[in-house]
């Protein structure tokens, strides 16, 4: 897998959060979705096993079964994974900080 892909991913990753978010349905309460706690944790286990496909593909470099290539997409796959949830985090307590300067 190439950067170019790396990004592209991401990108269309970014795209589906962006409308699942911008869709009407979601200012609805809903009962039938999951919540956020369990996105989250998703989220956090997604880029937790990408890294550790990362560490296993170095470990595998270091032991001649695996090509520098495949190191260094892992590598780039979970940066960008990391960086998304990072933004998300960083999003997340904008908000809340956002609802805590609103007057009751």
């Amino acid at each position: 897998m190439s950067t170019p892909s790396v990004a592209n991913n991401a990108y269309q990753m970014a795209a589906n959060l962006a409308r699942k978010t911008a869709s009407p349905e979601d200012t609805m309460p809903s009962t039938t979705g999951v919540d956020f706690g369990q996105m989250v944790q998703q989220a956090v286990e997604s880029v937790v096993d990408k890294g550790r496909g990362m560490d296993d593909k170095s470990i595998g470099l270091v032991e001649g079964r695996t090509d520098v290539v495949d190191v260094v997409t892992a590598v780039a796959e979970t940066e960008v994974a990391l960086e998304t949830m990072v933004s998300v985090r960083d999003r997340v307590i904008s908000a809340y900080e956002e609802i805590m300067r609103m007057p009751i």
